[in-house]
């Protein structure tokens, strides 16, 4: 018997796909705010328009010219250095909760589907509990055990995605499961754990892809607000979320350093969000067929 088909979504590799790409307006600005975002943090490991730690209180709340570009904050560091650094956090914190809620949470979907029964609703009541705890309550748990710190907000927001991927990978490989291919598989003799490497996994790729992409947007948002609140990352390491702090306090004598990190990260939300509303036109075979 022939190999069975598994109807792939349009491969990201082909040119084709690159080319629909360029000319999908959301996915086109979405891929430059976000590449803007990956350049800064990697921008500030090998250069800063000025020492990101460096404090000269003789300078501090400066208006932005052309020695300090965004002007300066209580302490007399440097805005902009603080900035380019503080997308370190943010890159950081996304790219590992978000990897830590789609490998464990793609998992547990995929075990769901693949079994049933029982095993489906253990899985799927474990996520209903889990939901019951979201990311800040989660960090404001582990600060008060372990204390604040990247690491802790970094557990929580990957704690807080488990059960939000394993819900749309669940979700995603029923429906593939039910598919006729799927009943071709199982008659040429497949097992279950081949059939989901083989012809679930590949399917579910996309929706998995633009999931993650959303979910690295809300982790900025999450790293933000827990910074705001002196629970995610610690001084000395800059943070948009903290610097969005220490300006509460000085929004009459120095209002441009609450409007620096809260552009920086509307910027980069909306990079993500667009990024990934571009990624599911073009990865969605019905919808890529119509362009």
């Amino acid at each position: 018997m022939s190999a069975l088909p598994t109807f792939p979504a349009p491969s990201p590799h082909t040119p084709a796909f690159w080319r629909r790409a360029l000319r999908h307006p959301s996915c086109a600005i979405g891929a430059v705010l976000t590449l803007a975002l990956v350049l800064s943090a990697l921008l500030s490991f090998v250069w800063t328009p000025w020492p990101p730690y460096e404090m000269a209180m003789d300078a501090a709340l400066q208006p932005p010219g052309a020695q300090h570009w965004l002007g300066t904050d209580a302490y007399g560091r440097d805005v902009a250095s603080q900035l380019l650094v503080g997308a370190r956090a943010s890159i950081a914190v996304g790219v590992i909760a978000v990897g830590i809620g789609l490998a464990l949470g793609a998992a547990l979907g995929l075990l769901a589907a693949a079994r049933g029964g029982w095993v489906e609703e253990a899985v799927m009541r474990l996520a209903d509990f889990t939901f019951a705890f979201p990311a800040l309550l989660l960090a404001i748990m582990l600060t008060a055990v372990f204390g604040p710190g990247m690491v802790n907000a970094i557990i929580a927001i990957g704690i807080f995605y488990i059960p939000t991927f394993a819900r749309v990978t669940r979700a995603s490989a029923k429906a593939v499961w039910a598919r006729e291919y799927i009943l071709a598989a199982r008659a040429c003799g497949k097992g279950p754990w081949r059939i989901t490497f083989e012809h679930v996994l590949p399917n579910i790729a996309s929706v998995l892809i633009v999931q993650a992409t959303i979910q690295f947007a809300l982790a900025i948002l999450a790293e933000a607000a827990l910074s705001y609140l002196g629970l995610g990352t610690q001084p000395p390491q800059p943070s948009w979320g903290r610097m969005l702090a220490e300006a509460q306090t000085l929004m009459f004598q120095a209002p441009l350093l609450a409007v620096w990190p809260g552009v920086a990260i509307a910027l980069a939300v909306l990079g993500l969000n667009l990024l990934g509303d571009g990624l599911r036109d073009l990865l969605d075979p019905r919808l890529s067929r119509q362009r």
